[in-house]
């Protein structure tokens, strides 16, 4: 074709669909001008049945409000489409709160996004209306009014002959994506039983996750995987009939990592810590109102249980000798499996001891304490997460006299980040704690050899006389009967 002839076209072209639009407008004008509003919305609505009867689009709308409540589902379709924005979308919102972990993406308004599941192609947009006095009930408008002066609503349109499918299917996984897309955003809090677990409790910034904690490498990995066997078990828990929850018992001197590691399955898993002080607990059914106040998906940490309370032996336990009505051995362990232990789910419960013998040993069987980590002294593997962190080494050439200094010394992991902390430099942090692993092994050998000396030095004492029943009484006490006698 000539390109003469090819422009003339395009003229042609641009012509047309420029009277297109003036006629447009025109007639819209003259409409607005000459036709009562009455009048035009029953014509204009006329139209719109006309097209929506010929076309094969099918429309859902999801209103924010539903009557004077807020729409979850439309809460559910925000969360989900700040996840799927696309090349499609030309504007976004962003914002965040306090509970918000990261910047939190919406669709802003008169944008559009197109989504593909299952392949078949939907379209998201958004509308939003100013709220017009006298267009609805006063209480609903008032209530609006006072969080936005825009009434907005999602629009969903596809092909109707999925319209089935969209809603058994695809709406439904929206709602579950938009449940765990808020996990995943949402800040962990920390709460305290001393202020009755409060309302909004604290947010938690421990930074601690498992790629930086120093323990065991093994022990590690199988925590992880218990921790994901746990979390995916809902349907093997209703099926052997038990609350869904996990119980975990950490032992080992201070500074093993015990706290640090209760960070990391809170990091881990996005859930809440509840940090229960059996101090301020005052009765069994004090206890029982902290249960019912915690959230599903959390995890109740109950720290050095062995110190904070004394537990007598269940056989023990009776009205006189509880007559102050403080919690008891057995009020925690219908605390962590009885009845009303089943009133939450998706919860782990840790407890930690530095002194596993004190502890009764119905509190550390499986139910309730189904796992049992000892948290070690720091060895060669637990050195060189902590030579990371640090020193951002993984290889070093006094890693190997390191590892068996470690072997022939106990040291805790935080004894071991405290030498480290001293100096950046490599080198020196590392030659530093060469010598001081060498001290302390020095130190524990001269406390042996001390040991041993007063041991040899300590007088032998006499034998009792065994076929006297006197015999058994202290040589004072012995004496002085013989002369009364």
């Amino acid at each position: 074709m000539a390109p003469e002839l090819e422009m003339a076209n395009v003229k042609a072209v641009v012509s047309t669909v420029a009277s297109v639009a003036a006629t447009a407008m025109l007639v819209r004008t003259l409409a607005n001008d000459f036709i009562p509003k009455e009048f035009r919305s029953y014509i204009f609505d006329s139209f719109h049945d006309i097209f929506r009867r010929f076309s094969s689009q099918f429309t859902i709308l999801i209103h924010e409000f539903q009557g004077p409540s807020p729409n979850l589902v439309f809460e559910a379709v925000e969360v989900y489409l700040g996840t799927i924005v696309n090349s499609s979308t030309k504007s976004i919102r962003l914002g965040k709160t306090e509970n918000d972990k990261n910047l939190v993406v919406t669709m802003d308004k008169d944008e559009e996004i197109i989504d593909v599941f299952e392949n078949v192609k939907v379209t998201w947009r958004m509308e939003c209306r100013r709220i017009e006095s006298g267009s609805q009930n006063d209480e609903i408008r008032d209530m609006i009014a006072a969080l936005s002066s825009e009434l907005r609503c999602y629009e969903l349109s596809f092909h109707k002959k999925h319209k089935e499918m969209v809603l058994k299917t695809y709406l439904p996984y929206i709602i579950e994506r938009s449940k765990a897309a808020k996990e995943e955003s949402r800040a962990i809090k920390l709460y305290s039983n001393i202020r009755n677990w409060g309302s909004d409790g604290m947010n938690l910034e421990h930074p601690m996750t498992f790629d930086t904690l120093a323990m065991d490498e093994e022990i590690k990995h199988a925590l992880i995987d218990d921790l994901a066997s746990f979390v995916k078990g809902k349907d093997y828990y209703n099926r052997i009939g038990k609350a869904w929850k996990r119980g975990y018992l950490l032992y080992g001197r201070p500074g093993t990592g015990k706290s640090s590691l209760i960070a990391a399955m809170a990091n881990h898993l996005n859930y809440d810590i509840y940090d229960l002080d059996l101090t301020e607990v005052r009765s069994n059914s004090n206890l029982r109102s902290l249960l019912l106040g915690m959230s599903s998906r959390s995890i109740l940490v109950i720290e050095d249980i062995d110190c904070s309370i004394k537990l007598e032996n269940r056989e023990k336990e009776d009205e006189k000798e509880n007559k102050h009505n403080r919690v008891t051995l057995s009020g925690i362990l219908n605390f962590l499996d009885g009845i009303w232990s089943c009133c939450g789910e998706e919860r782990i419960i840790v407890v930690t001891t530095n002194h596993i013998d004190k502890l009764d040993a119905a509190l550390l069987r499986p139910g309730r304490m189904d796992m049992h980590i000892h948290m070690s002294y720091c060895k060669l593997s637990a050195f060189k997460q902590l030579g990371f962190n640090y020193l951002r080494i993984q290889e070093h050439e006094l890693f190997d006299q390191i590892g068996q200094l470690l072997e022939a010394v106990e040291v805790t992991p935080a004894e071991v980040a405290g030498e480290l902390l001293k100096s950046k430099n490599p080198n020196i942090s590392l030659q530093n704690l060469i010598e001081f692993l060498q001290n302390k092994i020095a130190e524990n050998k001269m406390k042996v050899e001390m040991d041993l000396t007063l041991q040899n030095e300590k007088p032998e004492e006499e034998p009792k006389d065994t076929t006297n029943p006197e015999s058994t009484l202290d040589s004072s006490v012995y004496l002085t009967a013989q002369r009364r006698s």
